[in-house]
C-alpha cells in the first residue's frame, strides 16, 4: 500500500503531450512535444507509467486533466481520455487550467510566486492569466478570470514588482506584451508549455478539499468559439 493517494495526471492541450503519476510521495512523468498523434501517445504514456508503478487503473484515487485553453483537438483529446479512464477506474476527476499549469511549472523551476502567463492563441491573440502562489495548497491560482485577448490588452496586476513571464505568447508577441505590461519581469520562459507533472499539486489540493468531480462532469475550456486548430 502507498503512503498517500495514487493520482494520474494528463495533458494534451498544446503541442506538448504528457502524463504523470504520483504514488505516495513518488512522482514519474512522460513528456514529449509533437505536432500530432496525442491520443495514441497519451494512452501509451499512461500504460507505461501504470506498469512501472505496478498499479491497475482501479487503484487510482484521482485523474487530473488539463482542461484548456489550448488547441481545440488537443483539449478535447485530454478531456476524453481522462473521462474514459475515470469511468473505467471508477474514480473522480479534476480539471486544471492550462495557464495555471504553465505558471506551476515556472514556480517549480524558478520559485516564481507571481507569473503572468500568455499562451499563443493564434489569430493575433493570446490566452492569458495572472497567477499567484496559494501557499496553503502549493498551487498557482489565476487571479480573476482567464481571458483571450490581443497582446496589447494584457495587464500586469497592480503591485507586482517581482514576477515572471511564461508561455508561448511571450515568444510570439514579446514586444507587444512587454509594452502592455510596463514593469519588466524578473525572468522569462517564452517556450514554456504545460506539463502533466504540474497538474498534480492542483489535483492533490482538490482531493484534500473534497472538490473533485465525477467523470461525467469533465469539461473542456476553450475561452472562444472559433476553432484555430
Amino acid at each position: 500500500m502507498s503512503a498517500g493517494p495514487n493520482v494520474l495526471a494528463l495533458d494534451a492541450a498544446t503541442e506538448a503531450c504528457s502524463a504523470a503519476l504520483q504514488v505516495g510521495e513518488h512522482r514519474t512523468e512522460r513528456y514529449a512535444v509533437m505536432p500530432r498523434g496525442h491520443a495514441q501517445h497519451l494512452l501509451g504514456m499512461v500504460d507505461k507509467l501504470l506498469q512501472e508503478a505496478h498499479l491497475e487503473p482501479d487503484q487510482l484515487d484521482l485523474i487530473v486533466y488539463g482542461r484548456g485553453p489550448g488547441a481545440f483537438t488537443g483539449v478535447r483529446i485530454g478531456v476524453g481520455v481522462a473521462q474514459g479512464l475515470a469511468f473505467g477506474a471508477d474514480c473522480p476527476v479534476y480539471g486544471v487550467s492550462t495557464l495555471e499549469a504553465v505558471a506551476q511549472g515556472c514556480f517549480r523551476r524558478n520559485g516564481a510566486k507571481h507569473v503572468l502567463v500568455a499562451m499563443d492563441a493564434r489569430m493575433g491573440e493570446v490566452y492569458w492569466a495572472a497567477c499567484s502562489l496559494d501557499s496553503a495548497s502549493g498551487s498557482m491560482q489565476a487571479l480573476g478570470e482567464e481571458s483571450v485577448a490581443l497582446p496589447a490588452e494584457v495587464r500586469c496586476p497592480d503591485g507586482w514588482t517581482e514576477w515572471f513571464a511564461a508561455g508561448t505568447g511571450w515568444s510570439a508577441h514579446a514586444q507587444a506584451l512587454a509594452s502592455a505590461c510596463g514593469q519588466p519581469p524578473l525572468g522569462r520562459e517564452p517556450d514554456a508549455l504545460p506539463r502533466a507533472l504540474d497538474l498534480l499539486p492542483h489535483g492533490l489540493a482538490a482531493l484534500r478539499r473534497g472538490t473533485v468531480d465525477s467523470p461525467e462532469q469533465a469539461q473542456p475550456v476553450y475561452l472562444r468559439d472559433k476553432v484555430t486548430s
